[in-house]
């Protein structure tokens, strides 16, 4: 099974993974306001802006607070990319 770094810490199985967007648009907005009152958001921004939304095959929905490019970017990796950037270690944000 393959982890994949999402910021501060947090990891997600790869395997899991269906879609890695950004936040920007309306429809997933409404997606994400509506998984707010199922329950099953699951927020891993420590209190950042939302730059990334992960949707797994369980219907689940992640924010992050990494951009969507540099989640993917991670995927790509080989083994498990848990080491934290130098941002997120000093509280930062992670692309300036």
């Amino acid at each position: 099974m393959k982890l994949v770094n999402i910021g501060f810490g947090n990891l997600v199985s790869e395997a899991r993974v269906i879609a890695i967007v950004s936040p920007d648009s309306a429809p997933i907005k409404r997606m994400v306001s509506e998984g707010k009152d199922r329950g099953t958001v699951v927020d891993a921004t420590y209190g950042r802006r939302t730059r990334a939304v992960i949707l797994t095959d369980s219907g689940h929905i992640i924010l992050s607070a990494i951009q969507p490019e540099t989640i993917a970017g991670r995927a790509g990796e080989r083994g498990i990319s848990a080491a934290p950037t130098d941002s997120e270690r000093e509280g930062g944000d992670t692309d300036a």
